[in-house]
């Protein structure tokens, strides 16, 4: 039994996609704390601060897009984003082995069949293919994001990467970083998920 803030109708607000992501809710509950993958004072909120957190970035998604998540870990946002956009296919980049293992773990649990998992660095994937869209959450600070970011960006591609409170500061430190990598405009955007009253920031910035 789980004592966490499971959304009571999500089978109505997320459809053909609830039982994959109960599962693996279910999944983090039982073992994401003791593999590292996230902190006890987080399982009581795993639903509204992580999962359905994750689902903010979906709507700045394109449809049958190809889009690479950089540091993956525990799944969040690419697993989520997987889940709930069959339609898109994710790139999960994860360099701890273990990390590995565990999206290994759940994409063959879930039946994903969306999803491709690299053990490696983003920087490791600069010169070999690009995509439309890449996610990120908890990676890095944007002026660090945006420079390992648009080497795997097509032109009119773009990042969108989910932010704390600290969104409109890192925009702004990240000015130099957004004209030398050709950033043609930068939008914050903040979204309401259904399911949570917590609100999430979205950053998405868009390649020349």
């Amino acid at each position: 039994m789980r004592n966490d803030d499971t959304p009571s109708n999500g089978e109505e607000l997320f459809g053909d996609s609830w039982s994959k992501l109960d599962r693996y809710a279910q999944m983090l509950w039982d073992h994401g704390e003791e593999r590292g993958l996230i902190g006890p004072r987080e399982l009581p909120r795993l639903w509204s601060r992580h999962i359905l957190n994750s689902m903010a970035i979906n709507d700045f998604v394109p449809e049958r897009s190809i889009a690479i998540d950089i540091g993956s870990g525990s799944g969040l946002p690419g697993i989520v984003l997987a889940t709930t956009r069959p339609d898109v296919h994710v790139h999960l980049v994860e360099t701890m082995e273990r990390r590995v293992v565990w999206l290994e773990e759940v994409s063959a649990a879930l039946g994903l069949t969306n999803v491709t998992i690299h053990r490696k660095r983003i920087q490791d994937l600069h010169g070999e293919f690009q995509v439309q869209v890449v996610t990120a959450r908890a990676v890095a600070a944007l002026k660090k994001l945006v420079p390992m970011s648009m080497p795997v960006l097509k032109s009119g591609g773009m990042l969108v990467a989910l932010k704390g409170e600290r969104a409109e500061l890192e925009i702004e430190e990240a000015k130099p970083a957004f004209k030398k990598n050709k950033i043609s405009t930068v939008d914050l955007h903040v979204v309401s998920v259904p399911g949570t009253d917590e609100v999430t920031r979205v950053v998405v910035a868009k390649k020349k």
